[in-house]
């Protein structure tokens, strides 16, 4: 068995790529109709199939997930990031843990929750 990466629920395909490559970079690899695959093996599917196909609702904010990421400059990160989305709604803004790890947490425009760190 393979693991091929994280699949996340999103209203729009599109307006999710263009956040996810704005903010992290990331590219369109293959774009099937409400379903694209990114660059760093994300995956984005829009509610409409995702609710259909399993018959759930989708639960945003859930923060039972959150994608992570890590970036060396992350004050020059964060300023990106208020911006170009100045709207953005933070769980924590910039933090350092007790182990030195400095940290940001916050949702994307679909509730899905990203942490970005420092290295560790």
């Amino acid at each position: 068995m393979l693991f091929k990466g994280t699949l996340i629920v999103v209203e729009d395909c599109t307006e999710a790529l263009k956040f996810y490559h704005d903010i992290f970079g990331l590219s369109l690899v293959r774009d099937n109709d409400g379903n694209m695959e990114l660059t760093g093996q994300l995956y984005l599917q829009e509610r409409r199939y995702w609710e259909n196909f399993t018959d759930r609702n989708v639960v945003s904010k859930s923060n039972s997930t959150e994608l992570y990421f890590e970036e060396p400059d992350i004050d020059a990160f964060v300023e990106k990031l208020e911006m170009l989305y100045p709207n953005t709604e933070y769980v924590n803004r910039l933090m350092t843990h007790s182990w030195g790890q400095r940290v940001i947490r916050f949702y994307d425009p679909d509730g899905n929750l990203i942490e970005v760190g420092t290295p560790v």
